[in-house]
């Protein structure tokens, strides 16, 4: 699972092979889950408040680039949230 952002404490990540609809993966502390790109909901897990906050902001910045990774499977390092 390529880790493809790091900030705060917050780690994003995606899987190579993974179901529709395209998301990925969050981590922060003990918690866990996985948010739609296209809605910014999340599809699996919970996160605090102000995690959840801050992940949707930095997903709505690079929403276009999220969305062009899940179809190319081509990973790479994104900018995080500064």
């Amino acid at each position: 699972m390529p880790e493809i952002s790091r900030f705060l404490g917050i780690i994003i990540s995606m899987y190579f092979d993974e179901h529709n609809p395209p998301h990925f993966h969050i981590r922060y502390n003990e918690y866990k889950a996985a948010m739609d790109i296209r809605t910014l909901n999340l599809c699996d897990g919970h996160l605090p408040a102000r995690v959840r906050g801050l992940v949707e902001e930095w997903a709505e910045l690079h929403r276009q680039e999220l969305l062009e990774m899940w179809e190319s499977k081509d990973f790479h390092k994104i900018q995080p949230l500064v």
